[in-house]
């Protein structure tokens, strides 16, 4: 595994200050002068929290806009190991709280992943974890089971890669299932719960497929 560098770690406290100071100015100058009562306490954090990831969905998409993540190889030293990397500060410090909770109910986090980056199709959800949504594509009318888990990186040793996950319509991935970096799963297919669908491997439409690792079924 690479380590993450000083640049990298500065630019991440940076935007998470602007985060934090867009947040609490917020919810001062909408909230502070309003007479809240003997709740002005639990008010006042509940909107700066809300506010907090708010606009930390908000500025995290920025920084995307200028540094996409880049699929494929990612070179010592390059820009793209550079944004690969500042990702990875956004989801270990900021965003981990969000997507592997079961708090927060299935519909909220279909608005969570979209926040996110993930394309997501009409009437398609997760009840299990998407680890890059900016590099996840679902189709409509999909279920990810409970506790299943899509990772769009590979990290060996100093390997570095991305890779896009790409779901098609109608897809039902089980409880548990594993799939990493590179798949894609057609039309109608479905993977079996307690799956691992390795790297870059390719479901055809209707398919079904178990085991670990997973292979055809029928």
């Amino acid at each position: 595994m690479r380590a993450i560098d000083a640049k990298q770690i500065s630019l991440f406290f940076l935007l998470l200050g602007v985060i934090i100071a867009l947040a609490v100015a917020t919810t001062w100058f909408a909230l502070g002068g309003l007479p809240l009562g003997d709740f002005r306490g639990v008010v006042l954090t509940a909107a700066g929290i809300l506010l907090f990831y708010l606009y930390a969905f908000a500025v995290y998409r920025l920084f995307l806009w200028f540094m996409p993540l880049r699929e494929g190889e990612l070179a010592e030293g390059s820009r793209e190991e550079f944004a690969a990397q500042v990702n990875i500060l956004f989801y270990l410090m900021l965003f981990n709280s969000l997507i592997r909770t079961h708090f927060l109910p299935v519909p909220l986090m279909r608005l969570v992943y979209q926040a996110l980056g993930t394309r997501m199709g009409a009437n398609t959800y997760s009840a299990g974890v998407i680890l890059d949504p900016p590099l996840t594509e679902l189709g409509a009318n999909c279920i990810i089971g409970h506790d299943a888990v899509l990772f769009s990186h590979a990290i060996e040793g100093r390997h570095f890669a991305l890779a896009r996950i790409r779901v098609g319509d109608n897809v039902t991935i089980g409880a548990t299932a594993v799939i990493m970096s590179g798949v894609s799963i057609g039309d109608g297919a479905i993977v079996s719960a307690g799956s691992v669908v390795l790297k870059d491997t390719q479901i055809g439409p209707g398919e079904i497929w178990g085991g670990v690792p997973a292979k055809r079924i029928k």
